[in-house]
């Protein structure tokens, strides 16, 4: 049986690649123009769709949109997540139901009410992180974010202030969907942060605190959220190692892992954007409230 021939791909011309890469230049030069007019209020964002210029067909949607006076990064996530579009989205994609949709969505957000601010909270274990987000808990501008999860509840513990408790098949649901900003699997049980509280509660003005793992961290900065990442690192290593020997639960080789995490986790701090030691909680958490303010009035 005579084996099926595989197409090799054109070669070009030296010629050929020059002006291939030429009209790349010239493409990028028309987005980075059209962006300004549309920054400018010159060209409306859909003007610039209608028009079907070649040169925007591979262009990100929210590329274009961050350009729209008034919306930024932070908003066009909203707007993008509420029409139901991927932010990887490129502009000759969008069918007739997004293009509807995202009109929708820019309408109800031309007079905007003031947005809370986002904050990325991360750290080893035992540095502290769950007291401080009991701090900022009992603050009326701030809400901790609440976590679904698909483990049973425990004796005391509240649905929809403790966890939302799921079930494995809602969970599944909910990643098919991309409900969840970030999600992760720990000792056979799932966890992940709900996009539409973190966006509601954001969207009224409360700044809303994520107390996640990194991992978890890290999807949300793959998203480009506008957020704040910020790491908690104890005073010195020696209390933090002091802090997870301390727990008598732990077989000798639950807390040669525990610590060995730690240090790993302990070398991630500077993927973020601050820095704060843990020295006295109500001390951070202002710090906390203060880093959401300044980032308010920038």
């Amino acid at each position: 049986m005579e084996e099926p021939r595989t197409q090799n791909p054109p070669k070009l011309s030296r010629a050929q690649r020059l002006a291939n890469g030429q009209l790349a230049v010239a493409a990028r030069q028309e987005r980075s123009l059209i962006k300004k007019k549309v920054s400018a209020g010159e060209l409306s964002f859909f003007d610039v769709l209608s028009e079907k210029r070649p040169a925007l067909i591979r262009m990100r949607v929210a590329e274009l949109l961050e350009a729209v006076p008034g919306v930024g990064k932070r908003r066009t996530f909203l707007i993008m997540s509420k029409a139901g579009i991927s932010p990887t989205r490129r502009i000759g994609g969008l069918g007739p139901h997004q293009l509807k949709a995202l009109k929708k969505e820019l309408i109800l957000n031309k007079n905007p009410r003031k947005s809370g601010k986002l904050i990325v909270m991360s750290g080893p274990g035992g540095v502290g992180k769950s007291t401080i987000s009991k701090e900022l808990n009992l603050r009326s501008d701030f809400w901790v974010s609440v976590s679904a999860t698909t483990r049973e509840p425990r004796e005391g513990e509240i649905e929809g202030e403790d966890y939302f408790y799921v079930s494995d098949t809602q969970f599944d649901k909910f990643i098919r969907d991309g409900e969840f900003l970030e999600w992760a699997e720990f000792a056979g049980n799932r966890y992940g942060t709900l996009r539409s509280p973190v966006n509601e509660k954001l969207e009224s003005g409360i700044n809303v605190l994520l107390e996640i793992e990194i991992a978890g961290s890290r999807q949300i900065k793959k998203l480009g959220m506008d957020a704040i990442f910020v790491f908690i690192k104890p005073p010195s290593w020696e209390e933090l190692e002091a802090r997870l020997s301390s727990r008598g639960t732990d077989s000798p080789e639950r807390r040669a892992a525990r610590l060995a995490l730690a240090r790993e986790e302990m070398a991630a701090a500077t993927e973020f954007d601050h820095i704060l030691v843990n020295t006295e909680v109500k001390e951070v958490a202002l710090a906390l409230v203060s880093l959401a303010t300044s980032r308010s009035e920038d």
